[in-house]
C-alpha cells in the first residue's frame, strides 16, 4: 500500500508539548529528533521523554526517530531504545553502506532511514540505496551546504548534483526520497517554490521545521483534482484504444502510451492514499 510522505515534520524530542501537539497536526510523518535539536545535557532525558511519547496514538502519521550517531556516547542507546517502538530509525550523516550495517545490528526490526548530508554520501548514494534494510533517504541540505562551502541560493544550484544523485539512487531501488528543509519558515512563497522544485525533481515530500509549513507541502506534493481527472481519462482512453487494437491513444491532443498510463495509475493511487489518511 502506498503511504504519502508529502510533509515530514521535525519535532525536538526534548519538547514534550511539541510532541503532544504533533498528534493533531496534518503531517504525513514526524521525525522525532534526538540529534541536532537536543543539547548534549538533554540527550538522555529526551530519550526518556520520547519513549513515553511514543506510547500515545499518532494516528496514521509515520513516526521516525532520528538517533544520534554511533560515534557519540548516545547513539547505541538511542538505537536500542527505539528498535521496536518507532516506525523507522533515521541515521544521521550516512556516508557509506557500512554506516547502515552498524545500526542494522542494533535495530533488528525497524526499517532504516538515511540522512544524506555529506559529500561522501552523495558520491556513495547508489551503494547506500542498495542496502536491504533501507526504506528511505532524507536530504540534509543544511549540513551538505556547510560541508561543500556552498552559498544558499533560491535555485539551490550548488546542491543540484547531490540532490539529483540521491533521487536517482532512490528511484532505482524503490526508496522513499524526502527533500531537505526550507529554513525561512515565514516565507510561504519561497517554501512553495522550493517544494515545487523538489516535486518536479521526483522527491516524494519535504522535511519541515515548523507546523506553519505543513499546508504548503501537503498541497504541492499532492495530485491536483485536474491531474487526477486527466489521469482517469488517460487510462480510459488507452483502454479503449487497446480494445480497438491500437497501441496509443490521444487525450487533449497528446499521445498516451503505456508509460503514461503507468504514471496515471500512480497519480490516482497517491490521491487515494492521501484521501485514506485524511479519512
Amino acid at each position: 500500500m502506498i503511504r504519502p510522505y508529502r510533509s515530514v515534520l521535525y519535532i525536538p524530542a526534548a519538547n514534550t508539548r511539541a510532541m503532544e501537539k504533533a498528534r493533531d497536526l496534518p503531517a504525513d510523518a514526524i521525525i522525532f529528533d534526538l540529534e541536532d535539536a537536543v543539547a548534549p545535557s538533554e540527550k538522555v532525558p529526551a530519550r526518556d521523554l520520547l519513549t513515553a511519547a511514543l506510547l500515545a496514538d499518532y494516528g496514521n502519521r509515520a513516526r521516525i526517530v532520528r538517533m544520534n550517531g554511533l560515534d557519540t556516547e548516545w547513539g547505541e542507546g538511542d538505537a536500542r531504545a527505539f528498535a521496536r517502538s518507532a516506525d523507522a530509525v533515521l541515521i544521521p550523516k550516512v556516508s557509506r553502506a557500512a554506516d547502515l550495517d552498524r545500526v542494522a545490528d542494533l535495530v533488528p526490526d525497524a526499517p532504516l532511514w538515511a540522512m544524506m548530508e555529506t559529500a561522501e554520501g552523495m558520491l556513495n548514494a547508489h551503494e547506500i540505496a542498495l542496502h536491504p534494510r533501507l526504506q528511505a533517504m532524507v536530504m540534509g541540505t543544511n549540513d551538505l551546504a556547510k560541508e561543500l562551502g556552498a552559498r544558499f541560493r533560491p535555485d539551490r544550484l550548488p546542491l543540484m548534483a547531490g540532490l539529483g544523485m540521491c533521487v536517482l539512487a532512490a528511484k532505482v531501488h524503490g526508496l522513499v526520497i524526502i527533500d531537505g528543509v526550507f529554513n525561512a519558515f515565514k516565507d510561504e512563497d519561497g517554501l512553495r517554490a522550493e517544494c515545487e522544485q523538489g516535486r518536479d525533481m521526483g522527491f516524494d515530500g519535504k522535511t519541515l521545521i515548523h507546523p506553519a509549513q505543513l499546508a504548503v507541502a501537503n498541497a504541492v506534493f499532492a495530485p491536483t483534482e485536474a491531474e487526477t481527472e486527466l489521469a482517469r481519462r488517460q487510462i480510459d482512453a488507452f483502454a479503449e484504444a487497446k480494445a480497438q487494437g491500437k497501441g496509443v491513444a490521444v487525450v487533449d491532443g497528446r499521445i498516451v502510451e503505456n508509460l503514461h498510463v503507468e504514471t496515471a495509475r500512480a497519480t490516482i493511487a497517491k490521491a487515494e492514499a492521501i484521501a485514506r489518511m485524511a479519512g
